[in-house]
């Protein structure tokens, strides 16, 4: 009799925020998680809590190598993933008064080239796969721009496209993708910027309903629902009114920078 074996996830950004609450979900459930960071220490703390399931791999994912090798690692492990939520990123906020092309670049690195290199990594494994499974962390900000939010959209817009093409190419093979747009959550990337987030969630509940929707592998995840029915009317006006609703928006102050 064939034994059913623990389904497997490589998880990235997971030392903080949505990323740690995420694991936590996925762990509770018996599976095996691939976890990786920059940061270490909160990556062996779940190793520790969760022994026999934790597959630490921490390191810059904005580094190809760096992701190359952790893919490697993978593959040495395990042989193949089954799920794969690429959660790591970073926000930037741009001052047009002192505009800083070196902010783009490191956005744009963070979100957008750091996640193509671990799709790279990622595929032949899913391919090797039960099921598989990709998701990927965009944003709200891809439906309005918004101030300051040049470099964070312009990476997330994007990853979105990235995402949604790559989509329709991996059907074939079926491998499914599911796209995550959160509203504002309460993480420590949020916690240091200077201005309100109306309907925000705790990042415990953000990550319980991702993981509750993933099971049915949506095209997307969008919420929360009510800051959603605001937002998305308001994508669809002409860009004139778009403008117009982003002018009031602008603060006198640029923002203090996020740190990942």
């Amino acid at each position: 009799m064939s034994r059913t074996l623990p389904r497997r996830y490589w998880l990235t950004g997971a030392s903080n925020g949505i990323g740690a609450a995420l694991a936590e979900e996925i762990l509770k459930t018996g599976a095996h998680l691939a976890v990786s960071s920059r940061t270490v220490e909160p990556l062996k703390v779940l190793s520790q809590r969760y022994p026999g399931q934790v597959l630490v791999l921490a390191g810059d994912l904005t580094n190809s190598q760096t992701v190359r090798e952790i893919g490697e690692q993978i593959a040495e492990d395990w042989g193949s993933l089954d799920t794969v939520i690429l959660n790591a990123g970073t926000c930037e906020y741009v001052d047009a008064k002192q505009f800083d092309e070196s902010i783009v670049e490191h956005v744009l690195r963070t979100n957008l080239l750091a996640s193509s290199y671990c799709i790279d990594a990622a595929l032949p494994m899913l391919r090797a796969g039960t099921a598989p499974h990709l998701v990927a962390m965009a944003s709200t900000v891809t439906y309005l721009p918004l101030p300051k939010t040049e470099a964070y959209g312009a990476s997330k817009t994007g990853l979105r496209n990235l995402l949604e093409s790559l989509r329709i190419d991996l059907a074939p093979e079926g491998i499914e993708l599911t796209v995550i747009s959160p509203g504002f959550v309460e993480t420590p990337l949020t916690g240091e910027s200077d201005f309100s987030m109306p309907l925000s969630w705790p990042v415990e509940k953000a990550a319980r309903h991702i993981f509750e929707k993933l099971k049915d592998r949506p095209l997307e995840i969008a919420f929360p629902a009510a800051f959603m029915g605001a937002l998305w009317p308001l994508s669809k006006q002409p860009d004139q009114v778009k403008l117009e609703i982003g002018k009031p928006m602008v603060r006198s102050q640029p923002p203090v920078k996020d740190q990942p």
